[in-house]
Order: C-alpha cells, then sequence, then structure tokens
C-alpha cells in the first residue's frame, strides 16, 4: 500500500455539525429539555429498584460526576411520588411508667402538629382552671366538711373512752409520748406512794382495769389512723372528682377525635391519671422562706411531660417526601437526642429534645445520599446498614460507649423504617462495597449505570439543543443559535474522541455554555454562535496550557531534543500524553534504539532502572515476539538491543509507543533511515497488527505544535492506527494545515505499511523458501540477524577452546 493510500482524508479528520439540522432561529424559540438524555440503561434501572418495594431493593447510581445522575433521580422521583399518598406524621411523647423510655406515636399525615396542640390546650385549660376550681366556695364547703365528718367521728371515739375511763377511775391525758391511761383518785393521778401503799389485790385490779383501757386506746388510735387515712382518701376522692370534671371536659373530645388510633388512647389514659395524682402542682406555689442575703427563687413545676414532640410532619397534600442530604454524619441520618447544661455542669434531657434525622424525614418516601460522603462520616455506614438490616430507626448515643462515664440519657422506642435508599458515587466505590463489603450486595440490589458517552443519533442531537435551552432560560444566559449549538456538540464529540458519541458529561458542558455567554455578552453580542463557543474554549485552554506551553518553548529551543526534519538510523519521534488536572496535552518523545552482536534479547532501558510499568513492559515484550514470528523461523535470534526513551525523567506507562519502537527496531537493523517529520503511535501485536490507542487527537496537536514552531515543510505527519480514524476529531489548525498540504495524517492496521511511510521502502512479502525480496526492509533485517548470528557462532566456536559452555541462543 502506498503512501498515498494510507493517508487519512480531510473529511474524516473531524465530524462537522450541520446547523441546518435545528429547527430554530434561537435556542429561546424552543421548550427546555424535560428529563435525561438517552440514559435508557440507567433509567430502565431505576424504574425497576422504585418499584420494587421488597427490602433490599435500593439503588446506587453510579457514573461519573457530572452525568446528570443527581437531576435525574430528583427529576424521577418528583414525577413517581405525584399521586402517592404521603406517609404519617411521627410524634414522641412521654412514657409515664419508663421515662427514660419515650413513646412513638403514629398519626395520619398533617395529625401530629393538631395533636400537639391539643395536649397544649388541654394543659392551658388545666393551668388555668384547675386552681380556680381548688379555690371554689363549693369545694371548700365539702372539703371542710369531709374534714369536720372525720372530726366529729374522731371526738366521738375518744369521748366513749374518756366517758369509760372516768367511770372506771382512770383518765385519758396527753403526754410528750402520747396518749395514756392514768388511774386517778379525788379527781387527780395516783402518786407513786399511794399505789404502792394500795393492797395486791387492788393494785392488781388497777392494773387489769388498765391494761384493758389501754388496749381500748390502742383500738381507739388504730381507728383514728385508718379515719386519717379514709380522710385522706376522701379528700382525694374529692380532688378526683374534681380532676375529673375538668379533665374529661377536655378529654373525652380527644378521645372521640383520636378514636382510630389505640396508642393514642392509652396514652390519653395515662395522661388522665398522671394529671390526677399530680392536681397539687397545678395549686398556686408558695414562695419559700427567704434567708437574710440570698434570694430563694420559687420553684415553679414542669409540665414537659404532657408536651407532644412532633418528631416528623408531612405535608397532606403533597406525597412521598424525598431528602437529599449533602452531610450524612450520624446525627444528620439519625437524629440526636440533645442535652441542657445545668448549673454545675450536670447534663439534663428529656423527649422533648429528641431531633429528627433524614431517615425520618424521608421515612415513606426517599433518601438520596453520596456514597463517598456516607464511607468517610464516622458510623454513618454500619448504622445504615443496621437501620436497613432491622427495618427500624434507633436513635442512639454513638459515643456513649466511648465515655469514661455515663450520661443519663433516654432510649426512645424505635420507629418502623420504610424508605428508599438511593445512593449516588462513583464506579470505584461501587466495586470496592461490592467485593469488599459482604452486606452491600443484600441491601443495595440494584445498579443504575449512568454511562459517560452516548451515541450520537439525530433524536439525541435536538435533546441536546433543548438541553442549552432550558440551561440559558434557567440561568438567563444569552440564547445559542443553531451554529452555537453545532460548536458544542462538537465539543461534545471531542471531549469523548469520538465522531459518532457525544459525552454525557454535562457539568463540563454546562460550564462550556456559561463561559461562551459570558464572553458573548462582554462582546456585546445578542446571541451565542459558533465563534464565541470557539472563544470560550480557546479562553479555557489559555487558563490552563502553561506547561504546554513551557514544554514547546523548550522543543523549539532544542532543549529537548526533538528532529521535525531530516532521516535518522534507529531514531524515531512516539506520542505521549499527559494529563494536569483539568487539561491534556500531547507532545513527542524521542525514542532511540542501539543494536549489537550479544544475548541479551530486548533491553528496556526504562525498565532496567524502573521508570517503566507494567504495560510498557509488556509492549516491549511482544516485540520479542514479532521478531521471532517474522524471522526465527529459520535460524534462530542472536542479538542486543537496547530501546530508550531519551530524556525521560518520569515514569513510562502504556503500549501506545510499541510500534514506534519496533519501527525504530526495524531501522536499526535494516540500517534504513526513518524520517524524522513523522512521529508514531499506536501499539502493536506479535503478528505486526496496529492497536488503538487513546488520546489520539491531543498526540497529533502536541506533535502539529512542535513543528509548527519549527517550520511546518510540508512532509510532516502522524501515523496513527486506522482502527482510530473515527476518533479523530482535531482542532481547526490542524484540519486547516492538512488541507493545505502542510502537514498530514496517516493511518495504518499492519507494521508493514508504516514502515514503508517512514523509510520510502517496500517492507516486503516472506517468499516461499521464508526470504524477502532483495532490497526491502524485511530483507535486510533478516539479512542483518543472520550476519549477527554467524558472526556470534564464531565467536562462541573460537572460545569453546577450553571451556565446556554450552552455545546459549536467543530462542
Amino acid at each position: 500500500m502506498s503512501e498515498t493510500d494510507c493517508r487519512v482524508p480531510v473529511e474524516k479528520l473531524r465530524w462537522v455539525c450541520d446547523p441546518a439540522l435545528f429547527n430554530f432561529k434561537t435556542t429561546e424559540d424552543v421548550a427546555g429539555l424535560e428529563g435525561n438524555i438517552s440514559q435508557n440503561r440507567a433509567l430502565a434501572a431505576i424504574e425497576f429498584g422504585l418499584g420494587m418495594s421488597n427490602n433490599g431493593f435500593n439503588i446506587y447510581l453510579a457514573g461519573d460526576p457530572g452525568t446528570g445522575r443527581t437531576s435525574t433521580i430528583r427529576q424521577m422521583l418528583k414525577k413517581f411520588v405525584k399521586d402517592t399518598c404521603p406517609p404519617s406524621d411521627w410524634c414522641y411523647v412521654n412514657n409515664f411508667h419508663t421515662p427514660d423510655a419515650p413513646l412513638a406515636i403514629t398519626l395520619p399525615a398533617g395529625m401530629g402538629r393538631g395533636f400537639a396542640a391539643d395536649m397544649r390546650e388541654l394543659l392551658d385549660y388545666m393551668r388555668a382552671n384547675v386552681p380556680t376550681a381548688l379555690e371554689s366556695k363549693e369545694y371548700e364547703t365539702n372539703r371542710v366538711g369531709i374534714i369536720e365528718q372525720f372530726q366529729e367521728r374522731n371526738g366521738e371515739i375518744f369521748s366513749d373512752l374518756e366517758r369509760e375511763a372516768g367511770e372506771k377511775g382512770f383518765a385519758l391525758q396527753r403526754t410528750v409520748s402520747g396518749l395514756v391511761i392514768v388511774p386517778q383518785k379525788d379527781g387527780r393521778n395516783f402518786t407513786q406512794e399511794e399505789y404502792e401503799a394500795l393492797e395486791k389485790e387492788e393494785r392488781d385490779e388497777l392494773d387489769t382495769v388498765g391494761r384493758e383501757l389501754t388496749e381500748k386506746l390502742n383500738d381507739a388510735l388504730r381507728q383514728v389512723r385508718e379515719n386519717e387515712k379514709a380522710l385522706r382518701d376522701a379528700l382525694a376522692l374529692l380532688d378526683r372528682e374534681l380532676g375529673l370534671s375538668a379533665v374529661g371536659h377536655h378529654l373525652n373530645p380527644l378521645r372521640e377525635k383520636y378514636q382510630g388510633f389505640a396508642k393514642v388512647q392509652q396514652y390519653l389514659e395515662d395522661v388522665q391519671e398522671d394529671l390526677l395524682l399530680n392536681l397539687e402542682d397545678f395549686k398556686p406555689q408558695v414562695a419559700p422562706p427567704q434567708i437574710p442575703g440570698l434570694k430563694i427563687p420559687k420553684q415553679e413545676p414542669t409540665f414537659e411531660r404532657y408536651e407532644v414532640n412532633v418528631l416528623v410532619e408531612n405535608n397532606p397534600d403533597n406525597g412521598a417526601p424525598i431528602v437529599f442530604e449533602s452531610n450524612p454524619t450520624y446525627n444528620n441520618l439519625f437524629g440526636r437526642i440533645e442535652n441542657i447544661m445545668q448549673m454545675g455542669g450536670v447534663a439534663t434531657t428529656n423527649f422533648t429534645l429528641i431531633k429528627a434525622g433524614a431517615l425520618h424525614r424521608a421515612n415513606g418516601g426517599y433518601l438520596i445520599l453520596d456514597a463517598r460522603e456516607v464511607m468517610i462520616n464516622p458510623f454513618a455506614w454500619e448504622s445504615l446498614k443496621r437501620c436497613i438490616r432491622n427495618m427500624e430507626i434507633k436513635i442512639e448515643d454513638v459515643l456513649e460507649q466511648y465515655r469514661f462515664m455515663t450520661v443519663v440519657s433516654l432510649k426512645p422506642e424505635p420507629i418502623p423504617l420504610n424508605a428508599k435508599i438511593i445512593m449516588i458515587g462513583s464506579l470505584w466505590i461501587y466495586y470496592l462495597l461490592y467485593y469488599l463489603e459482604p452486606d452491600y450486595r443484600k441491601f443495595f440490589k440494584v445498579k443504575a449505570d449512568f454511562d459517560s458517552q452516548i451515541n450520537r443519533t439525530p433524536e439525541v442531537m435536538q435533546d441536546y439543543a433543548l438541553f442549552v435551552a432550558a440551561h440559558c432560560c434557567k440561568e438567563g444566559l444569552l440564547p445559542f443559535d443553531p451554529t452555537g449549538v453545532a460548536a458544542l456538540l462538537e465539543h461534545a464529540s471531542r471531549l469523548v474522541e469520538d465522531q459518532g458519541r457525544l459525552s454525557s458529561q454535562f457539568m463540563e458542558l454546562s460550564d462550556l455554555i456559561r463561559e461562551s455567554s459570558f464572553w458573548a455578552t462582554r462582546g456585546g453580542a445578542q446571541v451565542v454562535d459558533r465563534s464565541w463557543v470557539k472563544r470560550a474554549i480557546q479562553e479555557k485552554t489559555y487558563r490552563s496550557n502553561r506547561i504546554e506551553e513551557r514544554i514547546h518553548e523548550y522543543l523549539a529551543q532544542g532543549v529537548i531534543l526533538c528532529d521535525t526534519k531530516g532521516s535518522v538510523v534507529g531514531q524515531i519521534n512516539g506520542l505521549s500524553v499527559i494529563t494536569m488536572g483539568d487539561y491534556t496535552f500531547g507532545r513527542p518523545s524521542r525514542l532511540t534504539i542501539r543494536v549489537s552482536q550479544g544475548r541479551a534479547g530486548m533491553v528496556n532501558i526504562e525498565r532496567e532502572v524502573k521508570l517503566s510499568g507494567p504495560i510498557h513492559d509488556k509492549g516491549v515484550l511482544i516485540l520479542t515476539g514479532y521478531l521471532a514470528g517474522k524471522f526465527g523461523q529459520e535460524q534462530p535470534l542472536s542479538f542486543s538491543a537496547h530501546i530508550c526513551f531519551e530524556q525521560s525523567y518520569e515514569g513510562v506507562e502504556g503500549d501506545s509507543a510499541s510500534s514506534a519502537e519496533l519501527y525504530g527496531l526495524l531501522s536499526a537493523f535494516s540500517g534504513l533511515p526513518v524520517r524524522q517529520g513523522i512521529a508514531v503511535t499506536g501499539s502493536v501485536n506479535q503478528h505486526g497488527q496496529i492497536q488503538p490507542i487513546g488520546g489520539v487527537n491531543y498526540k497529533i496537536e502536541g506533535f502539529f505544535a512542535v513543528c509548527k514552531a519549527k517550520g511546518l515543510t510540508g512532509d510532516q505527519g502522524v501515523i496513527i492506527p486506522k482502527i482510530n480514524e473515527h476518533n479523530l476529531m482535531l482542532n481547526d489548525e490542524v484540519v486547516q494545515a492538512v488541507s493545505e498540504g502542510m502537514f498530514h495524517i496517516w493511518s495504518v492496521s499492519q507494521v508493514e505499511e508504516g514502515i514503508e511511510i517512514l523509510t520510502g521502502v517496500p517492507a516486503g512479502k516472506v517468499g516461499d523458501d521464508g526470504s524477502y525480496p532483495e532490497g526491502t526492509v524485511n530483507f535486510l533485517v533478516q539479512k542483518k540477524l543472520k550476519t549477527m548470528l554467524d558472526n556470534m557462532r564464531k565467536l562462541l566456536s573460537q572460545d569453546k577452546e577450553g571451556k565446556e559452555e554450552p552455545v546459549k541462543l536467543l530462542e
């Protein structure tokens, strides 16, 4: 195949979008984009995941940032929840039986706030009306009547006892130690002398009567205590009846209002019982006695135990909630229990200080999380797995196990979890979790894979125009005309280096839309056309290509050696790609190859000094296989070849230079010089087929810039793999130079095609006898290898005398 046949036509150097495809004057004339652009695989996975209600079918959105993962899921969820029922409200209330374990109550959407208001109204009524009722005349009359009734009964008991004691010569007297029965004589108490002066029978009779009366006194005191208890019960019953009349007036309507909620009914019963037991709290509080110089505040009773903590409130007019938690810390996800610091550094808490997390707010709906943020926040991932596994949200103090001293805390009742978890992350995180996290596959069974590039079709191109229109309208940017949209699509194709595909990196395309509008506005334009899109691309390049320009200066000055004219044996220009953060560019690298007699075989100097990566090492070793298959069928090979990247001070990786290394090797063996105005890229296999590589546009443009700096001759160009033709999206300057014949692009599929272009000598096809036509490249290589083999055999045979060393050749 001739050199002309291998040249890539100008029309294949890039894809040019025809502005006539768009039927609008500017993007103001079309509606904005609704939905996503050609991510059918991901959309189908999302629809499946949203439709599966079984536990574990949560969704992982995998893909590169900027591919529309977040915007897509938000748009889909808005449509998905439009006709769904809103989830219930959740409240925490006091557990009157176990105060450190608050109770969780669920109510239909919108009723939580009403329930809290009803309880506040009940409490306000009790605080306003119970003290008035307790101070009412009717209550006081009833209370006094009950007390007087019991006092009369006690008085009758003691009167009867006093009368009986008087009849028997005894009296009931009160002493320091209490009531006692004492004998009397002539209206006074017996003295000790008088008692001892009595006859024994009289004393015994007196003692017997005294014991009987003492027993009756004890019975009377016991009856008085029972009466006092009955008095307290009667007063409590009076208070209870008063409280019931006040509480029941408000609680009965609440019981009817929340009739279908058993847990609320039980809570109202507990509230009523606690209110009736603590009516004293509603009485006016008496100020404590004041000490001179020290003001003691009056202790007011607290009524927080009757409040309702509305943890989650949902709008009954909306569908299921959609919650995006950008900072998924443990507390932000699962809620927290706050504390109040009291005097002396004592921390106290109660159920009203329980705060909801993102899982609570998303319960019954959808929670969107960033996978990387979940992984880097302590305790978040493990606790999330536990929630999904147990299907409940438990609020805990996660640091409790790490403290030296325990702090008073609560154990709120867990809330059932019924939410779809959606994590957004890169494919790297997805694969790490899939292979290293055993529970991941059980809980995230749906992967929605967002592609970074999509097939270019007329429908997709129209969608891109709608995307531009929507973006300009949303952010108030200048509208684009068809030429501006066409330039944007061409850049989207260049980003993926494929004439048949477009980039779905919408974040980068959005930035280009903004920058194009900025430069058009600064230039006084009313519409963004192709020129302003090109200007934005050029300005962005200028902001980032300082290192590239410095390298080009060194190449032009000869500091970095690179010939673009003449021909040299065993020297060739390879091409490499350098990525500096947000900017990528290509640059030529000189490759030199020296061959000699020996048995070392292929020596990769980069590998020897550990500057070569495994893929590059593989590419060099493939050259040995090619030479063995091409020239080692009739004879063994014996040679030493040293391959080196000149002026390389960093690591070398990749196999895209393997074809250039092979061309240089063939040049060194054949003695034919290689044209220095031609740079080469492409990997090669052991059969001599040229394989595709990446970064083809950057490599071509990088070598063109060097040739331009040193002077274009019309003989310069780049050889690329033929299969990479569809990846060509070269800039306008290179395309213009090719169209004018000042620069050339050749594409080859075999090594023979490339070596003919580089040397101008036919490669030569092997004959039936295993030889090549005289004067061809392969003939000269074969001849050189045979000469090396013969010389090596002579040297080994001469050296064999006196030595028992077998002849070793490179197999």
